[in-house]
């Protein structure tokens, strides 16, 4: 039985973050040939597998958060808007 190729999940990181590997390693706080090494070898220690996936957690809630903001603007514009008996 064949299993399933594992995600590349520097590579997948990178694409979700829209940055490239040499700024994943900044932010994670390590040589981008190290970086780059974990992407060849696939050998990712578990610590920087947490912090790539905090990484993409925290722009998925920023942008949750983002939306909210929009959201509760547009409610508060609305709240003084008069909606007629009869449309």
């Amino acid at each position: 039985m064949q299993t399933e190729p594992e995600i590349n999940l520097v590579k997948q990181t990178c694409k979700e973050l829209g940055i490239t590997q040499k700024e994943l390693a900044e932010r994670i706080g390590v040589h981008n040939v190290t970086v780059r090494n974990w992407t060849s070898k696939g050998n990712i220690p578990e610590m920087a597998k947490n912090m790539m996936i905090l990484l993409v957690e925290k722009k998925e809630l920023v942008n949750y958060v983002s939306k909210m903001k929009n959201f509760v603007n547009i409610f508060d514009e609305l709240k003084g808007v008069r909606i007629p008996d009869t449309l």
